[in-house]
């Protein structure tokens, strides 16, 4: 595989208005609120309780959700409920193989969107980002507060910064491109950031989201195999491994996925255990759960 052209990815997505930048404060409480129904599921919370929790009368809230998400509180709370029963009673080969059969062809309400990743250099690589400027900046969006960082060259980071704080993930964004030149930067990263989260509902977007990505040629392979699994499916760890050519490296494959650096947009969320258990995220379980669940209820929406 080419490092300097690592895919172009096609996954389907709905044809709703696109999200705009000036949208963007808008997400703060459906975030909060997604954090509130993924930590609550087991008790069944109601609207009012949600709405309490996020400050907001139950029928503005329930319009911000709506709006912010594409779906009902309700129906949120019914796709995360329901998730791991319906994980149980399918297995992942299944899950995969009939997403990928379907993968890219899909109903009138349904378009292709090119995610154009470029990878860097073995000599880029090894450099750790010298010689490149990182414009970044942390961003409210309907799965909570996120750091996005981008090169000229498209979305290198995206993190949910709420697992861990503000600091934690800045210097881990540094630390990881540790050559780079850091600049703060929201007015270039909030356009970048609407289509990404249009991306993460399933939402067209205005024009095709670039990512710059750094990686060994595994990793690279096996982040290319993540971006065929469709909007609202899953995969095991050894579909993956079977996908790049490698049916035994299923350990390695665990590996490379939690290596990726771009949450959502690589979604490495969407690989389970074979046994339909979820579980090892970067960013948490429970915001694993909080993103599958939220892909389900949009799909079946």
């Amino acid at each position: 595989m080419s490092k300097q052209n690592l895919m172009n990815a096609m996954t389907q997505i709905t044809n709703i208005a696109p999200i705009s930048a000036k949208r963007l404060d808008g997400y703060a409480p459906v975030g909060r609120a997604i954090d509130f129904l993924t930590a609550h599921a087991e008790d069944q919370p109601g609207l009012e309780d949600v709405a309490a929790h996020v400050g907001l009368s139950p029928a503005h809230f329930q319009r911000v959700f709506k709006a912010g998400a594409g779906v009902s509180p309700k129906r949120f709370l019914q796709y995360l409920a329901a998730q791991e029963a319906k994980r149980a009673m399918s297995s992942g080969e299944d899950v995969l193989s009939a997403s990928l059969s379907a993968g890219l062809s899909g109903s009138s309400r349904l378009h292709d969107l090119f995610l154009a990743s470029e990878a860097m250099t073995p000599g880029d690589y090894r450099r750790k980002g010298a010689g490149l400027v990182i414009r970044h900046a942390f961003i409210e969006g309907p799965l909570g507060r996120v750091l996005i960082a981008a090169t000229d060259k498209g979305v290198c980071w995206m993190s949910f910064a709420e697992e861990g704080g503000d600091v934690l993930h800045l210097a881990e964004m540094k630390h990881d491109w540790s050559a780079a030149e850091f600049i703060e930067d929201e007015g270039l990263v909030a356009p970048l950031a609407a289509r990404a989260f249009a991306f993460a509902l399933n939402r067209k977007t205005d024009e095709p989201l670039r990512l710059h990505v750094r990686g060994t040629n595994f990793q690279l392979k096996v982040w290319e195999a993540l971006l065929k699994i469709p909007y609202g499916g899953c995969a095991t760890y050894g579909d993956i491994a079977r996908e790049i050519g490698s049916p035994r490296a299923n350990r390695a494959v665990g590996s490379a996925v939690g290596a990726n650096l771009i949450s959502v947009l690589i979604p490495c969320h969407r690989v389970i255990l074979s046994s339909g258990v979820i579980h090892n995220y970067r960013w948490g379980v429970a915001r694993k759960k909080a993103v599958l669940a939220m892909e389900g209820a949009v799909t079946a929406a």
